[in-house]
């Protein structure tokens, strides 16, 4: 998740006072308007629960009026604080953090606390109505939407909540995977657009998991919804003998072979960005990126029109990182936000390069990289996707042993190239000069602040070169 505090702004108290309030973004979104001192209780909060040797450090109290400059290096600190509290696994993952956060948004949304109907979408179009409180988290509702459909609780945490925009062309862009520290009805309907809608889709990117899900009636009929859809916009490549052998099992009503025959097809379990701009193999080429299979495939078209494919993968991402700026408007209206994701990737034994893709959905991929890596490590550490179960201990929200997310550190050290060889890039692509990604001062922008470390990275050894 992308954190940001890129402006401030003057409100009026209760008692006709004013105060500075601090806009919270998440991916560029408004998510809240806080005050200095909501703040600072947090941190005293967080410093009481884990210790001040844990706790990064926080902009001091002043006694007078803050002069602008002042102001403004608050406000630069305190995104500062933001952004290392939310990376830390201990203090981001806590539940006193993202509590905060989600009564912040409703707050700042004024939505009171009543009963509500939300509809989630299946993949199919289906719409689900759940009756919720308007305050439920993420979680709550992906259980409402379950025991709606009868889904076993067991079977809870192969799903999740994602937030898409449908296009006038019916087009579907996904904009971000709902996360803890947000309350999806304020979420949804403070956006005030009828484009965004809530969608039930698998979690998880491995299709081994499949099977676990088909065993059950609903999962089938889940997994069987969101494989015909894939199809239907292309995301996954059919040839006309492969969609002739689909029809005939889809006339035949057998899901579960079509979902076996679908998962030997290229770009199964992919998501599918809309096109976006990198800088590999050139600076300016225009790109299609696809997030499965623990990799980001590449269709690139080169500034000569030559289209070529390659795939990175997310075992040779040393880290990643995503930036935000704001880019001035012609008119002098409010300026844009450009967003970034760039990552490290091991082209060679010796070799570190970055690659930058332009886009704004740079945070959903950053999402989809960091759920890879999770995968990997659970996967690793011998356990398996089950419900994620609630328990209170200490203010934060436990999880089963085997669905303890393994967060990423800050930044690794250089490639130990004692680790397990994987798999050479499989990729046409020509490799370009190594460079640095430019950084700025401009509003928003978080340079060096949002990096994601790989825990899942690994060394290459001479066989794989």
């Amino acid at each position: 998740m992308h954190f940001s505090i890129p402006e401030t702004e003057v409100r009026s108290g209760e008692n006709g006072s004013t105060y500075v309030a601090y806009n919270i973004h998440v991916n560029g979104v408004l998510h809240c308007r806080v005050r200095y001192s909501q703040l600072l209780g947090l941190h005293e909060q967080i410093k009481r629960e884990y210790g001040s040797s844990v706790v990064p450090a926080f902009p001091p109290k002043k006694i007078f009026t803050l002069t602008p400059a002042e102001l403004e290096q608050r406000r630069e600190l305190l995104e500062k604080y933001m952004q290392a509290v939310r990376q830390d696994p201990l203090l981001g993952g806590s539940e006193m953090f993202n509590s905060f956060l989600r009564k912040a948004q409703q707050e700042t949304q004024q939505i009171p606390t009543e009963e509500a109907d939300l509809e989630v979408c299946l993949s199919n179009g289906q719409k689900v109505k759940v009756n919720i409180l308007t305050s439920d988290q993420t979680e709550d509702v992906l259980e409402a939407v379950a025991s709606k459909l009868d889904l076993p609780d067991d079977l809870v945490g192969y799903f999740s909540l994602f937030l898409i925009r449908e296009g006038p062309d019916g087009g579907c862009t996904f904009v971000r995977k709902l996360q803890e520290f947000e309350l999806p009805y304020v979420s949804v309907t403070s956006l005030r657009n009828p484009e965004f809608h809530i969608v039930l889709r698998k979690s998880y990117w491995d299709s081994a998991y499949d099977s676990d899900v088909m065993d059950n009636r609903v999962g089938l009929n889940l997994l069987y919804a969101q494989t015909l859809s894939d199809i239907e916009r292309g995301w996954i490549l059919v040839n006309k003998e492969q969609h002739r052998q689909l029809k005939s099992l889809q006339e035949k009503g057998s899901k579960k072979e079509f979902i076996r025959l679908a998962q030997t097809l290229k770009y199964f379990g992919y998501i599918k960005f809309d096109p976006s701009v990198t800088d590999f193999p050139e600076k300016g080429c225009h790109v299609i990126v696809s997030a499965g299979n623990n990799e980001l495939n590449f269709h690139v078209r080169l500034p000569s029109e030559q289209l070529k494919e390659g795939s990175f993968k997310v075992t040779r991402m040393r880290c990643w990182r995503v930036t935000s700026s704001q880019v001035p408007v012609a008119n002098g209206g409010k300026s844009d936000v450009k967003l970034e994701l760039a990552f490290e990737y091991l082209m060679s034994k010796d070799r570190l390069q970055w690659v930058t893709i332009t886009s704004q959905q740079a945070i959903m991929m950053s999402i989809c990289l960091q759920s890879m890596v999770d995968e990997l490590m659970v996967k690793k550490s011998g356990g398996s996707i089950k419900k994620m179960l609630k328990k209170r201990h200490n203010g934060s929200l436990q999880r089963s042993d085997s669905q303890q997310a393994v967060k990423s550190p800050p930044l690794l050290d250089s490639p130990d190239p004692s680790r397990e060889q994987v798999l050479k890039l499989s990729t046409k692509l020509t490799s370009v000069t190594l460079r640095g990604i430019s950084t700025s001062n401009s509003t928003g922008d978080v340079s060096g602040n949002n990096f994601h470390g790989n825990y899942a990275f690994e060394g290459i050894g001479d066989d794989d070169l």
